[in-house]
């Protein structure tokens, strides 16, 4: 019997081993060669209604319950393809040009955006999985200001250190979620510079989240773009991205909507609703845009309260 920790180590070489190969051999195929590859991979995966995609399915049912059976699949079928999309674009990306990155990107409702970062003051983005957030942070790099951002630390650490450097050679700050400084004091002092923080936060990730109605339904996500916006006073917006056909193959569409503006001064007895607040108004954008395009909204995992295992039912709020 192979002991635990040697099974999971295996797997680990076995992940960092794909993924290697596949950044290096997707790079050198004709594009779109590589992209009819992928989609073939998503249909693959798609067919075999792994646990990802049946939980892709139950969380795309939320978007769209107008659909019946036939058509939920095939809404899923469409979403692993954009998902699959996400990671031929992500390994193909470290070689496009400032040019290309530009060449594929629409953008709405940013001059609200522009207008704080001129005037110095920091900006936070409530960003869900939607489309491919690697391309619009290279972009916002090279046409808003430089990000800062956080990543999930993934296992093997090589893979995570690959990720790290693929997102820092994009131009782009990476802090760790876990496992590093403190992160909420390092994006507090980057945004009271007159930063720029786009953060994923339609799922919690740290334990820490807060419960909200997403698509209607109690789902947790993240706290830290409201909390961050409340301590800092930078300007919070939601962001959403989507895929969108291009004659030369896909772009992206990023969305910046209207900025969601706190009340009053709170203290710190009401900060936790004022908290929850803001989130409900930056999931509620969201929830319109995964309405909108839910093909690309990339959630596999568990988000809804619903589909928690018990003892994660009550966690922080």
């Amino acid at each position: 019997m192979i002991p635990r920790g040697g099974a999971r180590r295996a797997r680990e070489r076995a992940t960092l081993l794909a993924y290697r190969s596949g950044w290096r051999l997707v790079r050198l195929l004709p594009e779109r060669a590589a992209y009819r590859v992928f989609d073939l991979i998503a249909d693959v995966a798609w067919r075999r209604q792994g646990d990802g995609v049946r939980r892709l399915q139950r969380n795309l049912a939320r978007a769209r319950p107008d659909l019946d059976g036939a058509g939920l699949r095939r809404l899923a079928r469409d979403g692993m393809r954009s998902y699959l999309r996400y990671w031929c674009d992500t390994f193909r990306l470290a070689d496009w040009d400032a040019e290309r990155i530009g060449a594929t990107v629409r953008v709405e409702g940013d001059a609200s955006v522009r207008q704080a970062l001129v005037g110095g003051r920091g900006v936070v983005m409530f960003l869900g999985h939607l489309g491919n957030w690697d391309h619009a942070g290279a972009w916002s790099t090279l046409n808003l200001a430089p990000v800062t951002t956080v990543a999930e630390r993934l296992r093997p650490e090589d893979l995570y250190e690959r990720f790290l450097g693929f997102r820092r050679r994009l131009g782009m700050t990476i802090l760790p979620l876990t496992g590093g400084s403190d992160v909420f004091r390092s994006l507090t002092r980057t945004l009271r510079d007159g930063g720029f923080v786009p953060l994923l936060a339609d799922r919690d990730l740290s334990g820490g989240g807060i419960e909200v109605e997403l698509l209607g339904e109690p789902a947790r996500v993240a706290v830290g773009p409201a909390a961050l916006a409340l301590s800092t006073g930078a300007a919070l917006f939601p962001v959403s991205i989507w895929y969108e056909p291009l004659a030369s193959g896909w772009g992206i569409v990023i969305t910046f909507h209207d900025e969601v503006v706190p009340g009053p001064a709170v203290g710190s007895t009401q900060r936790r609703e004022a908290v929850r607040e803001l989130t409900q108004r930056c999931v509620d954008a969201l929830s319109s845009a995964i309405r909108e395009h839910p093909q690309d909204w990339h959630m596999l995992q568990r988000v809804f309260v619903a589909d928690l295992p018990p003892r994660a039912r009550g966690g922080a709020a």
